[in-house]
């Protein structure tokens, strides 16, 4: 008798805000995944979808991973006690091993955590935060010649079909 293959669970991602210039500006090196501490109503703004993570960066302080610049708008219905200063530090969560093993990365190569992008996962608020180089000038025209350069050839070959 063969056993029934069990489906596998997908986790259950809901991607409310990316940073798309990040890789525009950046190379990326590695990636993580790390929790989002957050107060009062910031989380209904997340869900609404209100956040702006363009000049975003996180840093490493007394051994506590925090993003700075993350601006999550105040909620809409909130009282006003609750009204939070939407461009706070928050402090991200990771284990302590895996945070200093990057702030040695950043302190000895020069990289820069930037983070991706914010998501409810199983209903938690998660960051995918990368470690990253800055890219050059040069490099970033290059990548954008080549692009349009790709995108032409990919034209001429449908209309040859």
């Amino acid at each position: 008798m063969k056993p029934k293959s069990v489906p596998e669970k997908k986790p259950i991602l809901k991607v409310v805000a990316t940073n798309r210039r990040a890789l525009h500006f950046y190379e990326l090196i590695e990636t993580y995944e790390t929790g989002v501490e957050l107060r009062g109503h910031e989380v209904k703004s997340l869900r609404e979808g209100r956040v702006d993570m363009r000049d975003a960066y996180a840093r490493v302080e007394n051994g506590e991973l925090i993003v700075f610049d993350l601006n999550i708008t105040p909620y809409s219905s909130a009282a006003i006690k609750w009204k939070i200063n939407p461009s706070r530090k928050r402090r991200l969560m990771m284990h302590k091993q895996e945070i200093s093993r990057i702030a040695g990365k950043v302190m000895q190569r020069g990289f820069t955590l930037i983070p991706l992008e914010l998501y409810f996962s199983h209903g938690w608020v998660k960051c995918k935060l990368a470690l990253a180089k800055g890219k050059k000038t040069f490099n970033r025209k290059d990548r954008i010649k080549q692009r349009i350069s790709d995108r032409d050839l990919s034209r001429a070959l449908k209309y040859r079909r």
